[in-house]
């Protein structure tokens, strides 16, 4: 989609639908206030005859208009006449795209960025709109003949008044680096695992160093990961035909010698579980095992399309788990790069194995926060559902600063304890550790096996096994927590500035 900022009277603005806010009171949004008399008059006589009520989220789309280069008008309800919760926004916004599919609807007006939202300015709302109206239109169709999608928009306008247009502007090319980030993220992770080998995922990482200078790619063979002693994540492919890969993307926005933020996401592109194998069925979404990887590369594509003053490193584990004559067995003992040997007693719990390298890799990069993303356990999903991801850190001053971020960015996050007491469930009688903790606790467990190769530095895991993706009718994956990351990397941005 197109976006742009237009600061005409709304009766100028040519679209094919304006959309504007009423409230429980009858009252409009300010900006309506400034249609023609029989416009208005005519929106009146909707409201006072309760074709809508005002409640977040109703509508009510009016076809025929008096006048007004505006072919339709779309009202939305924002409840009580008082300043939105940044969820209720949110839900203003989602219920407004989702009756714009419309085939004849291609432009939009929209006047919602001038409804007041508790604690937010118009940076924010207008990047939220964006991010909204950009994931409501995507539709995957790689892989399809008939390349039709549901919406046929192509543009949105925001109308606003000329005092607010820089800040507007702010929040567009935000806007537009993070949604074109998690679009990106969701592409990876909808493709079929035949397509999105660890290969692949390293050639798209390499285009993205074509189009963006201030970033660097190095990626790591089976044969420099051998010299590196990384047997844990190595024990993982030898069940796969496809050849493991370390990912390493770099981005140089800051000063030189300044640390770097290192984000670690789980690139495991298809996952059978192994010897432990997975049952049959649903075990098509496995493809979403890669969606942390995938994640890091699109937070790193925001990163530079907002030309952010960070340093910042993306390492992305990839490799397959699959079954074979060559696979880990359930009883292995493997050797981590640290040093630390791992009895492996389910092979379905591997990608903690390609994390903790990846996270002993890290310390050469000299730290200032390390973040890991991972599709890890469906004990997540059985303990937060599909709302919030786990969040479990050695640091509480990066975990509020994530919490924080997590609440401007609607990409929510639930703090779990990471407590000495769980880290007795990982005793093993044959090595250092094992590699699962036993039926209770799995994501804490799964959370304190990480943490023993994070002691060096400030870490952060999320758990995204229940947020990466959706299932059922709607499944396809929702691109988070792009959304967050980047709400954090902008945090990081305005503190180094206050």
């Amino acid at each position: 989609m197109d976006y742009s900022i237009e600061t005409l009277p709304l009766e100028k603005l040519e679209c094919d639908c304006l959309i504007i806010g009423v409230y429980l009171d009858q009252q409009l949004s300010a900006s309506a206030l400034t249609l023609s008399e029989p416009t208005q008059a005519l929106i009146n006589k909707v409201i006072q005859r309760g074709d809508i009520k005002g409640k977040v989220g109703d509508v009510q789309m009016l076809t025929t208009l008096p006048d007004g280069l505006a072919q339709r008008v779309l009202l939305v309800g924002l409840g009580d006449n008082k300043p939105l919760s940044s969820k209720e926004f949110i839900k203003v916004l989602q219920a407004a795209v989702a009756v714009l599919k419309h085939p004849a609807i291609k432009t939009v007006a929209s006047t919602l960025t001038d409804v007041p939202v508790a604690a937010f300015d118009t940076v924010w709302q207008v990047r939220q709109t964006v991010e909204v109206f950009n994931d409501a239109v995507y539709q995957y169709t790689a892989t399809k003949a008939n390349k039709e999608t549901d919406y046929k928009l192509e543009k949105l306008l925001f109308a606003l008044s000329q005092d607010v247009s820089d800040a507007a502007l702010l929040g567009l090319a935000q806007g537009r680096a993070i949604a074109e980030a998690v679009s990106f993220t969701k592409h990876l992770a909808d493709l079929p695992g035949n397509i999105c080998t660890p290969t692949f995922l390293a050639e798209q990482a390499q285009e993205l160093v074509q189009h963006y200078p201030a970033l660097a790619l190095n990626v790591l063979e089976e044969a420099e990961m051998t010299e590196l002693g990384m047997g844990a994540f190595l024990s993982v492919s030898r069940g796969s035909r496809q050849p493991a890969k370390l990912i390493a993307l770099t981005y140089q926005g800051g000063e030189l010698n300044s640390k770097p933020v290192v984000l670690i996401g789980k690139g495991l592109t298809f996952d059978a579980g192994g010897i432990s194998l997975k049952p049959g069925l649903g075990m098509d979404e496995m493809k979403y095992d890669m969606c942390g990887g995938a994640t890091v590369l699109g937070v790193l594509k925001a990163a530079a399309e907002m030309s952010l003053p960070l340093n910042i490193v993306g390492l992305v584990p990839a490799s397959e788990n699959l079954p074979d004559g060559d696979a880990n067995k359930p009883g292995d003992i493997v050797t981590s790069m640290s040093g630390k040997t791992i009895e492996v007693l389910n092979t379905d719990a591997e990608g903690r194995l390609l994390l903790c390298d990846t996270l002993t890799y890290a310390e050469r990069y000299h730290p200032d926060v390390v973040i890991d993303m991972a599709t890890l356990t469906g004990a997540c999903l059985v303990a937060l559902g599909r709302i919030p991801s786990g969040l479990l850190s050695n640091d509480d001053e990066l975990s509020q600063a994530l919490v924080t971020a997590s609440e401007a960015a609607n990409d929510s996050v639930w703090r779990l304890p990471l407590w000495e007491e769980y880290q007795e469930l990982l005793k093993s009688n044959f090595a250092d550790m094992a590699n699962i903790g036993g039926k209770d606790a799995g994501t804490i467990t799964a959370a304190c096996f990480l943490s023993r190769f994070a002691e060096n530095y400030r870490w952060a895991h999320l758990d995204i096994a229940g947020t990466a993706w959706r299932t059922g009718v709607n499944k396809g994956a929702t691109g988070r927590p792009v959304p967050l990351l980047c709400q954090y990397l902008l945090d990081k941005v305005a503190s180094q500035h206050a």
